[in-house]
């Protein structure tokens, strides 16, 4: 739709903090089939997709039926943990209202399995906000590659110059700007400094969502 604007967001460092959940699972899988696993292991790989973050991890003798196995058990733990509780970041809520107020168009662009991102948008009651999903199963390549923004555009009827990609990870920018879209990148969580984000090609960097408004937005896509 030409006369239609479109927001796509990452989930798991923008909308939400649910890394110290990840990285206990991570932790916990590691445990259970007798592998290192660091801190540093888990920054070095936040935001990959599984099939490609498993063999980085713990090696590549897994046939690609025994990663698949290894993901689905990780992320099983990770649900089980994030049951118990996970909030919408600071000015979030207000941000989502306001651009469908606004008549944006919102997705998920995610590298996460569908019923992580969907568990997530259930627990935080934000499911309403977004007419489309698009999830680690939807995409054989993930961030840095556009393919997870280009396609929520697509689902969303949106072209991608009309689209405004939020993010927190420099891959997730880099699709985000591969696929000819605006990002803004936040550093709420503190997963990755300011200049590494504005390096990636954010165009524009904010502490907080709470700095950011519909308008704000607008502004960026002309």
């Amino acid at each position: 739709m030409k006369d239609k604007f479109a927001v796509i967001w990452d989930m798991d460092g923008t909308l939400v903090d649910t890394a110290e959940l990840h990285y206990r699972a991570w932790q916990e899988l590691a445990r259970q089939i007798d592998k290192p696993f660091t801190r540093a292991d888990f920054a070095g790989t936040f935001g990959w997709r599984n099939p490609e973050l498993i063999p980085r991890l713990f090696g590549e003798q897994y046939s690609v039926a025994e990663v698949e196995e290894l993901a689905h058990c990780k992320e099983l733990l990770y649900r089980d943990k994030a049951k118990l509780g996970v909030a919408l970041l600071p000015g979030a809520a207000t941000l989502l209202a306001g651009l469908q107020a606004a008549g944006f168009g919102q997705a998920i662009g995610s590298s996460a399995p569908r019923a992580n991102l969907e568990l997530i948008l259930e627990i935080t009651g934000s499911t309403r906000s977004f007419q489309a999903i698009v999830a680690m199963e939807d995409t054989p390549r993930g961030k840095p590659d556009p393919e997870v923004f280009l396609l929520a555009a697509r689902k969303l009827q949106v072209a991608p110059e009309r689209c405004l990609v939020f993010e927190d990870a420099p891959v997730g920018v880099q699709a985000a700007k591969a696929g000819g879209m605006r990002c803004i990148a936040v550093t709420f969580v503190g997963h990755h400094p300011r200049e590494t984000l504005a390096a990636a090609g954010a165009d524009r960097v904010v502490d907080s969502l709470e700095t950011v408004s519909p308008a704000d937005v607008r502004r960026l896509l002309g």
